[in-house]
């Protein structure tokens, strides 16, 4: 960043905040942004892009107490209005003929040899004043960059919550895995990423989280789903049945009379961290094999029953 940027630009505007913002103020405003205008929730967006890099220069500079005198200096000193650095040019004043009038015509004279021998006269002069290094102000304290990781967890940690231990940009991170999270869902987790320069806060640690799958439960938000086999005897009839739970303590179910294949019965509290609801859903289970006596009385229900038409009004439907 050079001199004349920090004429041009009013880092206090761009974070928001008044001129005598305490660092807290001016930290908490720039986080605020920062979230904002982050290209991870603008993707393609190359306007809040460019207003990422327009807060972190801000920050950079108003963040470190030497910085920030020099740059209120400065600005206090040409009131914010841009000057020109080869002196006249365009009906536009030099900065060196605002120090000559301020200082006299020598001081705007040895501006102006320094600019004439192409060393660039505005920013020497600039360097003169405030120790900076040739070419324009040191670049501030910039934070820490983004890093990416992925776990792969089973379903059952996942769904309980799990903390994990990352192998990131050469050391270990330890990261709390929320209940809950989905196959390929990414966690934000601040503060975890590359360091920043000092004063500077580190970036963001994004896990993209991978689930194994488990062979009953599934997950629906907050919510736990299975399929349960009954019997046809038990769906036609009504029962009482067993049901595990992710805790691995079963809980017991009431069948109602007429259950169903595929109806879904909830049983509340269940879920995943105690938040959701366990929901199971009936699946009648059709013999593949039937023995004498159980064919006779399949039989004996079929005639007793042959008056009911389960097909009722199918055709009608169908032609509609």
């Amino acid at each position: 960043m050079t001199g004349q940027d920090w004429i041009e630009k009013d880092f206090y505007r761009v974070l928001g905040v008044a001129k005598d913002a305490d660092a807290a103020t001016i930290k908490k405003a720039y986080r605020k942004l920062a979230r904002t205008k982050h290209p991870d929730h603008n993707p393609g967006d190359a306007k809040a892009e460019a207003e990422f890099k327009e807060v972190g220069e801000a920050y950079a500079v108003l963040s470190d107490p030497a910085q920030r005198q020099q740059y209120d200096q400065l600005r206090a000193m040409t009131g914010g209005a841009r000057f020109q650095a080869g002196g006249r040019g365009g009906g536009t004043a030099g900065f060196e003929d605002m120090f000559g009038n301020m200082f006299g015509g020598g001081a705007a004279g040895g501006a102006r040899a320094r600019s004439a021998g192409g060393a660039g006269g505005f920013e020497d002069l600039l360097s003169g004043m405030f120790g900076s290094g040739a070419g324009g102000f040191q670049r501030g304290p910039q934070p820490g960059a983004d890093l990416s990781a992925s776990v792969t967890l089973p379903f059952r940690e996942v769904a309980e919550g799990a903390t994990v231990s990352l192998s990131v940009d050469g050391r270990t991170v330890n990261a709390r895995i929320p209940a809950g999270v989905r196959d390929g869902q990414k966690i934000r987790l601040r503060g975890k990423g590359r360091p920043g320069d000092a004063g500077a806060p580190a970036g963001d640690l994004v896990v993209t989280v991978k689930v194994t799958p488990h062979p009953v439960f599934t997950a629906d938000g907050t919510n736990l789903r299975l399929t349960v086999p009954v019997a046809f005897d038990e769906a036609a009839l009504g029962a009482t049945i067993e049901v595990p739970t992710l805790d691995g303590t079963p809980v017991r179910v009431k069948v109602p009379e007429g259950t169903p294949s595929g109806r879904v019965l909830r049983v509340k509290g269940r879920g995943i961290g105690g938040k959701g609801d366990l929901l199971v859903t009936v699946q009648v289970v059709v013999p593949q094999r039937l023995s004498g006596a159980a064919r006779e009385a399949v039989q004996a229900f079929g005639i007793a029953t042959s008056g009911d038409d389960v097909r009722a009004g199918l055709m009608d439907q169908a032609r509609q």
